[in-house]
């Protein structure tokens, strides 16, 4: 689904089509094996090239430079890069509050979708929480944007109330999801983990 210009405390973008089955970058692999990517919990100078072509592939109104150099200025507002290959196939920006984590932008390379490393950046979001300081993450999706919906869903996050007109270009509703951290939630995701390496 397509998604309006957000900014850092504004609407959280996601992807439009984050769970399509797309062509990979590397024809001998299968698109349904998981790729095998180094996740760096930060974004520098350098990487900006890479992210904002991937930025602008993935969304209608992409954010720009100024957006993301704002966020890395920012001591609270944090970032992770998936490299594989040498190249940046993904990347994460969220924003730690004193008690939860708000996900404000995420995207996946076209060409590597369906690879599992949304999931794999979510994984190592969900491993910063903890009883003590940040329980859970938050995120808002877009009413239409089913497939971002059900993606974080099937990442054990669930809708928890909606933001009538939230978006200011199309008056769209906006879902609450949330990842609420717990012992069970712990249990739970290694069996969701479990079997997906086992599918």
């Amino acid at each position: 689904m397509l998604i309006e210009y957000k900014t850092m405390d504004g609407p959280v973008s996601f992807p439009k089509g984050l769970t399509v089955m797309p062509v990979n970058m590397n024809a001998k692999q299968s698109a349904h094996e998981k790729a095998r990517v180094d996740i760096h919990p930060w974004m520098i100078r350098r990487d900006m090239a890479q992210i904002l072509a991937i930025e602008e592939q993935s969304f209608e109104f992409p954010w720009p430079e100024e957006e993301f150099d704002r966020c890395r200025n920012k001591l609270n507002c944090l970032s992770m890069v998936s490299e594989c290959r040498e190249k940046i196939v993904g990347y994460m920006v969220y924003k730690c509050h004193n008690n939860y984590i708000a996900l404000l932008n995420v995207a996946v390379h076209p060409e590597m979708k369906g690879r599992r490393i949304g999931e794999q950046m979510v994984e190592k979001l969900k491993s910063k929480l903890s009883s003590e300081r940040h329980r859970k993450i938050i995120i808002k999706v877009r009413e239409t944007n089913l497939g971002a919906q059900l993606f974080f869903r099937e990442m054990g996050f669930k809708a928890i109330s909606l933001l009538r007109d939230y978006y200011d270009v199309t008056e769209e509703d906006a879902y609450v999801m949330q990842y609420h951290y717990s012992q069970k939630s712990v249990i739970e995701n290694r069996k969701m983990k479990k079997m997906r390496r086992t599918a």
